[in-house]
């Protein structure tokens, strides 16, 4: 495995301040802190050339988790191996097997023109002049990246400074690039950009992709696997598709009859129980209904019994919805966990 973590910790020491002078005068006396664990014995595998979607809510433990796997951060406990290395003890020579994209900073020097960042990375990665130039030329060919080179950083639009960012990280040719919000701010035109040139590299360098991004779509787009996080636990493993079924929620369906039925008559067929229906013409109606209750099929073998069909479109749940109802379940497990302690 290219990635393997087992049982990580990360617990960090938080100051709770006292409000109010007296709060302060005690403060300085005597600081009342908390241990939190960001992170909270988290286990999984990453396989080469996998491109795995690393989700959660704010503070949920993603940022810890990333900032552990680069180095930049020391774990509590557990065991932690990113190609063969342990991140934070061995940094210099780990530095040169990753590539790193924080979505809201970059490594490229901002008053300078882009090329000279590339040189300049290149020369601290130990990459030659013309390995360099072979590499710009076929980053160049994904990213289009030659009417960007002679531009200073800070005169670039913020898709086109991703796009430079996302080569820098891939000078030296790395086997994993961790991605930290890489189409934040991005307009929907520079986002398919970013994502299609994403699909590319993975195929391409079989460059393994761990990503973190709360535009789901991106999760969609790009990823088979998925690791939801929360509270530092992670609340789920698997692929996409798995999470989809498991924790599907609502299921909608839209059928279009061939001759005009009122709301009722549509209704009575179907048994009523556990579905919502909804006229949006004459002859289309759209059912909303949880996926434990019914399924798909039975619904429109229903209606079918009574009515004739001239259409019928399944609209499976999105991913925000999904989501939502995953931390919604968790949410409520543990408010109900805290009204019996």
């Amino acid at each position: 495995m290219l990635i393997h973590v087992a049982n990580l910790t990360k617990t960090f020491s938080v100051f709770d301040r006292r409000e109010g002078v007296k709060g302060a005068l005690l403060d300085l006396v005597h600081r009342k802190t908390r241990t939190l664990a960001a992170v909270d014995g988290i286990s999984f595998d990453v396989a080469r050339g996998e491109i795995v979607g690393y989700i959660g809510q704010n503070g949920a433990g993603k940022s810890t988790t990333i900032k552990m796997l680069t180095g930049i951060l020391v774990p509590t406990s557990g065991e932690l191996t990113v190609d063969g290395l342990v991140p934070h003890a061995n940094r210099r020579a780990f530095a040169k097997r990753i590539g790193v994209v924080f979505g809201q900073r970059t490594q490229l020097w901002w008053d300078i023109a882009a090329i000279e960042s590339f040189r300049l990375l290149g020369k601290i990665y130990g990459v030659d002049d013309r390995t360099l130039a072979e590499r710009l030329d076929r980053l160049d060919a994904i990213l289009e990246l030659k009417p960007l080179l002679h531009t200073p950083v800070r005169k670039l639009s913020l898709g086109q400074r991703m796009r430079c960012d996302i080569a820098a990280s891939l000078l030296h040719a790395p086997p994993i690039l961790f991605l930290d919000e890489p189409t934040i701010g991005l307009d929907v035109v520079a986002k398919d950009s970013i994502r299609a040139f994403l699909k590319e590299i993975n195929k391409t360098f079989a460059t393994t992709i761990l990503l973190t991004t709360h535009d789901l779509r991106d999760i969609e787009e790009l990823c088979r696997r998925v690791i939801v996080i929360d509270r530092g636990k992670i609340l789920f493993d698997g692929a996409l598709s798995e999470m989809k079924a498991r924790h599907a929620g609502r299921m909608h369906v839209g059928i279009d009859v061939v001759e005009e039925v009122t709301l009722d008559v549509v209704r009575a067929a179907s048994g009523g129980v556990g579905v919502e229906w909804e006229q949006l013409g004459p002859r289309r109606f759209r059912a909303s209904f949880e996926r434990s209750a019914k399924s798909p099929a039975d619904l429109i073998r229903e209606v079918m019994s009574r009515h004739a069909i001239a259409d019928v479109s399944i609209e499976a749940p999105s991913i925000e919805e999904v989501v939502r109802t995953m931390y919604g379940t968790t949410n409520d497990g543990a408010r109900s966990k805290a009204r019996r302690e």
